[in-house]
């Protein structure tokens, strides 16, 4: 692994770590904020209800002046009623006593509705105490733990801080700028590769693209968002194992309807494979680069079976084992996955093991004739 790809990864550990704390030390406030207005709500409910308390205690004194009143006119209109002289004189000031009677009556029982109502409310006023000391007392410890908190996170971010200060100092500046920048609008900076995949945005590769990752050369960047790539630990470990034993290859049929080779030469393109088919009485060709699987050229037709039609591109190439129908050809479009050029690849391999084990006096085993198989 390159060593600017392993401060890279120190420096995004550091960076998250960084934010990690960032928001912790600005969420603790909030915490505690929320916690303020779940005390501001319950004291409001203990004023209200002292206030409900005193409405009943005003409403009571007020009421029992009323009937005070009311009981001062009852006494004077019976005084009045001993010195009228005519019956409609006495009924008048009987119907008033009777009034006055009446409404001392409904005030009585709005004084008994009070008093049956001030248990209630007094347990009320005391729930809401209790409830109020309770959360002043959590809100002093939940202070407390976040001023500790804090103190905590301010002393790491620092530490931190300069951690990303010292490793920004061994990347090199245009890295680091575009690592920055591509942090800035994704997150991240960098990211793995993964069964040919970017983990940051999760689109496949191109070919020649995971190669470069693989090669580990020099430094690649995703096509889509822009991050940084390297190969996972996983896969780096699967790229470094040793190959103790070489499986035994299995050829390919001589009179399979489709056929695999490789050229080490092909015209200006270099190394390439060659997929043929037949079908329906004629023979398609089609050419991939062998390194980025890219589509050389059309596809050429042309009548009769592929040993017949194309006998110079078989000569001297070396026969594969390959074997994926039209619809996958055609899904494929202008480049070949990576997974068919591991396998093919693969087998190349295998073949160029089997033929230098070969004995010295069989040299002609490297070409092939139309119509025979290479090993």
């Amino acid at each position: 692994m390159l060593s600017d790809i392993e401060n890279l990864l120190k420096l995004q550990e550091a960076d998250k770590e960084i934010r990690r704390l960032q928001e912790e030390i600005a969420e603790l406030p909030k915490r505690v904020a929320a916690i303020e207005q779940k005390l501001a709500g319950t004291k409001a409910q203990l004023e209200k209800a002292q206030a409900a308390i005193k409405a009943d205690e005003a409403a009571r004194k007020k009421h029992d002046a009323t009937i005070t009143d009311l009981r001062g006119k009852i006494s004077k209109y019976r005084d009045q009623s001993l010195d009228v002289k005519t019956n409609e004189q006495y009924k008048a000031l009987l119907h008033e006593i009777q009034f006055a009677e009446k409404e001392i009556s409904e005030i009585e029982d709005k004084i008994l509705e009070i008093m049956v109502n001030a248990d209630a409310r007094s347990a009320e006023v005391k729930a809401a105490q209790a409830e109020l000391k309770e959360e002043t007392a959590e809100i002093e410890r939940e202070k407390e733990q976040a001023r500790q908190r804090t103190a905590e996170d301010e002393k790491l971010l620092a530490e931190w801080r300069g951690k990303r200060d010292q490793l920004r100092g061994g990347i090199d500046e245009d890295l680091l700028r575009h690592y920055e920048r591509v942090s800035k609008f994704r997150g991240t900076g960098i990211a793995e590769v993964r069964e040919q995949k970017c983990m940051g945005c999760q689109v496949m590769l191109r070919p020649q693209t995971y190669n470069d990752v693989r090669s580990g050369e020099k430094m690649v960047y995703c096509d889509s968002c822009q991050r940084v790539l390297y190969l996972s630990p996983a896969e780096e470990k699967i790229e470094e194992k040793p190959t103790v034993h070489r499986p035994r290859r299995h050829h390919p049929k001589i009179d399979a309807p489709q056929a695999w080779y490789y050229r080490p030469e092909f015209d200006a393109a270099g190394e390439v494979y060659l997929c043929f088919t037949n079908s329906g009485g004629r023979a398609s060709r089609r050419v991939y680069e062998i390194h980025t699987g890219r589509l050389i050229g059309d596809i050429l037709i042309r009548e009769g079976d592929f040993r017949h039609a194309f006998p110079e591109d078989i000569t001297g190439s070396i026969r594969l084992n390959g074997d994926w129908d039209e619809e996958e050809l055609d899904a494929w479009g202008t480049e070949a996955p990576m997974v068919v050029l591991d396998a093919l690849w693969a087998d190349l391999e295998l073949a160029r093991h089997e033929m230098s084990a070969r004995p010295a006096s069989k040299p002609e085993a490297q070409a092939v004739v139309p119509g025979q198989a290479a090993s």
